[in-house]
């Protein structure tokens, strides 16, 4: 199989160019089951020489991305456990879509390090990918972080995220393939984590973005409190930006037998 819930958002929520330059940053799921000869073949077509896997070490298994990283493919590890007291008290007491966007970026405050690391790998050279174990939530955060480095308009961040929603069927099938006993039923409705977790409601992408901007005053400065410094955030843009469209220069030709100005 390959990579479940797999996309460049340059592709979509810039497809003219105007921000992101295509083809430097991408997002997926989890392999299901270990990423095999055609997820490195669809790693090495995109060029992406760096897998950022954002799942906490209990969620990810060696053979993962083994075949990969003996193809060349780096692997870098930059753990967000979604299982500390605080986000759990957080997952109890969510039921809208905007208490999903708190929760992301209480997700975020409560791993700086892992944030940090995330974005340092994002600005190496050559593609990267970025993945946790749906490609929803911590993926979500981190693309829409990187995508708001680079000035990608709020409401494209949050279509783009809304995009897994066509993709949850198979994210569940591939969650319970692996590992069932983590998952709610579905079928039956016996939920054991709150319904917007099951989404990608776009509403949870705004919420997120808003309060990034309200209660750390941005982006940048956000990620200035993880621990990312002005040179890193500098090197991600200097390769992800789109290229600067020089404006044109109209020079008018005199008029025959005119004065030139």
């Amino acid at each position: 199989m390959t990579l479940v819930n797999y996309r460049d958002p340059a592709a979509l929520a810039d497809p003219e160019g105007r921000w992101v330059r295509a083809g430097v940053l991408h997002r997926s799921a989890q392999p299901f089951p270990a990423a095999g000869p055609a997820v490195v073949e669809l790693l090495t077509a995109a060029g992406i020489r760096t897998v950022v896997d954002l799942r906490g070490a209990a969620e990810s298994e060696p053979a993962d991305w083994a075949e990969a990283q003996a193809a060349g493919v780096e692997v870098v590890a930059a753990r967000i456990d979604p299982t500390s007291a605080a986000l759990e008290a957080s997952m109890r007491e969510m039921t809208t879509a905007a208490d999903l966007g708190a929760f992301y970026l209480l997700m975020a405050e409560s791993a700086p390090g892992a944030v940090a690391l995330a974005v340092e790998a994002a600005a190496r050279p050559g593609g990267v990918l970025l993945h946790c174990a749906a490609g929803k939530d911590r993926t979500g955060l981190l693309t829409a972080l990187l995508l708001d480095l680079l000035g990608v308009p709020a409401e494209e961040i949050v279509a783009d995220y809304a995009r897994t929603t066509d993709a949850l069927p198979q994210i569940f099938a591939g969650l319970a393939e692996r590992n069932r006993a983590a998952l709610n039923d579905y079928a039956s409705g016996a939920l054991k984590v709150p319904a917007p977790l099951l989404e990608a409601p776009a509403g949870a992408m705004a919420a997120f973005l808003e309060l990034v901007a309200t209660r750390h005053g941005g982006t940048e400065a956000f990620l200035a409190h993880c621990g990312v410094d002005a040179a890193t955030v500098e090197a991600f843009r200097a390769k992800a930006a789109a290229p600067a469209t020089a404006a044109a220069t109209v020079v008018a030709a005199p008029a025959a037998g005119g004065a030139a100005c």
